[in-house]
C-alpha cells in the first residue's frame, strides 16, 4: 500500500509542478475537455480529494456528503459549477496552494491501510488499493487536458501501470455499464511500458489482443484520445468494440472524443 501511496503522492506532485509554471492567461485557457480550464482541473481534483479525505476519517459524514452531492447531480447541477462555488474566491496559484496539501494529507491516510480494507465512494466501496489507484487515475486523467492545453508533452512513467490495470479490468464494466452483453472473449492485453519493459493481462492464447504503448492506452480508456488517434494495435472482433468506447473512469456511460479533437501539436516538437 505504501507504493501505491507514493506513486500517488508522485502523481500530485508532478501536476503541481506543471501548475506552478502557468501563467495568469494559461490558468483560464479552455480545454476541450467540456471547456474546462486548468483551474477547473485543479478545484475539480481538490473537491473529490477533500471528500476522499473525509470518507477515510469520517465514513458517516462522507456518506451525508455524498447523498447532499447525488441529489445536486440529479438536479441537474453540473460538478464544474460545484466546485466553483466552492473554491472561486481562489485564483490559480491560490487554488493550487490549498490543494497541494489535502493531496499530501490523502496520501499519508492511505500509506498505512491495509490494502484490502473498504472504503466508501459514490458506488460500491472500493479496497483501500483500488481507491488509491482510482485517485491516481483521475489525477493523470484531469492533469492530461492541463499539459494538452499548455501543448506540453508529459513525461510517461512507470505509474502508468495503475491507469492501464484499471482500463483492463473494466473491461466488462465497459459493455454492463452501457446496457450491453459481455463479449465471452476476453482480449489479451500486451503495453509496452515507458521503462521498456512489457507489461501483459490476460490469455497470450486468446484470439483477441490489444498491443501497443502504455501510454496510448492509457489516453483512450481515461477517453483523452480517440481510437483512431492512437498507435493501437488490435483484433477486429471485441477488442475493437471495447476500444472504440472503453471507460475505465465511474459513472455514466460517456462517448470517447471524436477523432482529431483531443490531437495536440505540441510546441516542443
Amino acid at each position: 500500500m505504501q507504493d501505491t501511496a507514493n506513486d500517488l503522492r508522485a502523481e500530485y506532485q508532478e501536476l503541481a509542478s506543471l501548475c506552478r509554471t502557468l501563467t495568469p492567461q494559461q490558468w483560464r485557457l479552455h480545454s476541450v475537455f467540456f471547456g474546462w480550464t486548468p483551474w477547473d482541473e485543479v478545484a475539480h481534483l481538490c473537491f473529490f480529494d477533500e471528500t476522499a479525505t473525509m470518507a477515510i476519517l469520517d465514513a458517516p459524514a462522507f456518506a451525508r456528503d455524498a447523498a447532499a452531492l447525488n441529489d445536486a447531480w440529479a438536479a441537474g447541477r453540473e460538478i464544474s459549477a460545484i466546485a466553483r462555488e466552492k473554491y472561486g474566491h481562489l485564483d490559480g496559484p491560490a487554488l493550487l496552494a490549498h490543494w497541494e496539501p489535502i493531496a499530501v494529507r490523502l496520501t499519508d491516510l492511505l500509506a498505512p491501510l491495509d490494502p484490502k480494507a473498504r472504503l466508501p465512494w459514490y458506488g460500491p466501496t472500493m479496497s483501500a488499493r483500488s481507491f488509491a489507484s482510482a485517485r491516481l487515475m483521475e489525477t493523470w486523467a484531469h492533469g492530461q487536458d492541463i499539459w494538452d492545453v499548455v501543448r506540453r508533452r508529459r513525461p510517461a512513467s512507470a505509474r502508468l501501470k495503475h491507469i492501464a490495470h484499471i482500463g483492463v479490468t473494466t473491461y466488462g464494466w465497459t459493455f454492463v455499464n452501457r446496457g450491453l452483453p459481455v463479449p465471452p472473449i476476453v482480449p489479451f492485453v500486451e503495453l509496452e511500458a515507458p521503462g521498456g519493459e512489457t507489461w501483459r493481462w490476460g490469455d497470450p492464447t486468446s484470439e483477441e489482443y490489444v498491443r501497443g504503448s502504455a501510454s496510448d492506452f492509457c489516453l483512450l480508456v481515461t477517453q483523452r484520445r480517440n481510437l483512431v488517434d492512437t498507435a493501437l494495435r488490435y483484433t477486429s472482433g471485441s477488442a475493437k468494440e471495447w476500444l472504440q468506447m472503453a471507460q475505465c473512469f465511474a459513472g455514466p456511460p460517456a462517448d470517447p472524443p471524436a477523432p482529431g479533437v483531443r490531437q495536440v501539436d505540441y510546441d516542443d516538437e
